[in-house]
């Protein structure tokens, strides 16, 4: 279900930058390893969404995400947007983590999927609770 992602040979990321909804792209720049991070926000009326939020392996858990994730919160303050979203992974535990130390803690809409070929995979030892009902991840 959760497969290996393609490479697409920056495809992806070239049809990301002809949004019309892209309402700004900033990029965290390393003085010897150039650029090792970005983050996005689009645009939903007075909302935000905050995509992607990317920080390369060798400078994660350094403070990286938290400033880009600050920076654009202050963008979209300045915007006069009234609130910011952002959708990781129900399977990526460190990203939610970091994501609440930041002030995301408002769960404002839940995304289900039906699995039809019942996969099984080693990264889901436990699944998820919402509302007294269980849920894998």
């Amino acid at each position: 279900m959760y497969g290996e992602a393609e490479d697409d040979g920056g495809a992806g990321f070239e049809e990301y930058l002809t949004r019309l909804d892209l309402s700004g792209l900033w990029v965290a720049d390393h003085a010897d390893d150039g650029v090792i991070g970005m983050v996005g926000l689009i645009m939903r009326a007075r909302a935000g969404e905050v995509e992607p939020v990317v920080v390369t392996v060798t400078h994660r858990h350094k403070g990286v995400g938290r400033k880009l994730l600050q920076h654009v919160a202050a963008e979209a303050k300045k915007r006069n947007m009234t609130s910011l979203t952002i959708s990781p992974s129900s399977r990526n535990i460190e990203a939610i983590r970091s994501l609440h130390a930041a002030g995301y803690d408002v769960v404002s809409s839940i995304e289900l999927t039906m699995d039809l070929d019942r996969h099984t995979h080693a990264w889901q030892p436990e699944g998820l609770e919402v509302q007294g009902l269980s849920f894998r991840n």
